[in-house]
């Protein structure tokens, strides 16, 4: 199962930053244009809470819902698909405080195609410089959003 890591630190105390991260409207913040999500339902995280949201790729609407495992807060939590276009996606969020007021956030993606033309969608909008660009965008909404 290919593994996609992304690691950045960010000048602020570990509770802040993992504040930002549960904030449930923060996820519209950390999707880069020209992304559109539309959130259908999004719960406090907490374990096996639910987020069900709707990516949309220009006119393309890929229906996605997670569930929250492993939520150690202020550590770490785990974003499972449990619906959506891959065949499995486990994000891990983890959080490790470097000083008083300077946290590292790792996240690493398990992730998973459907052989075949099944998978062509996934592999199409899901390749690793498409993650990249991701989670750069999201390194620098995180920053911009904790240290100004």
């Amino acid at each position: 199962m290919p593994i996609f890591e992304h690691h950045f630190t960010v000048n602020g105390p570990l509770a802040r930053v993992v504040n930002f991260h549960r904030d449930p409207h923060i996820l519209k913040r950390l999707t880069p244009p020209p992304l559109i999500i539309q959130i259908h339902r999004f719960e406090p995280l907490a374990e096996g809470s639910i987020a069900d949201f709707t990516l949309w790729f220009g006119p393309l609407p890929i229906h996605w819902v997670a569930v929250h495992q492993n939520v150690d807060f202020p550590h770490s939590f785990t974003d499972i698909q449990r619906e959506g276009p891959l065949k499995s996606w486990r994000h891990t969020h983890l959080f490790v405080p470097i000083g008083d007021n300077l946290t590292r956030v790792n996240d690493t993606i398990e992730f998973e195609h459907h052989a075949g033309p099944k998978g062509l969608l996934s592999r199409s909008l899901f390749p690793r410089p498409a993650l990249k660009t991701l989670f750069f965008y999201r390194k620098a909404v995180t920053r911009w959003m904790i240290e100004s």
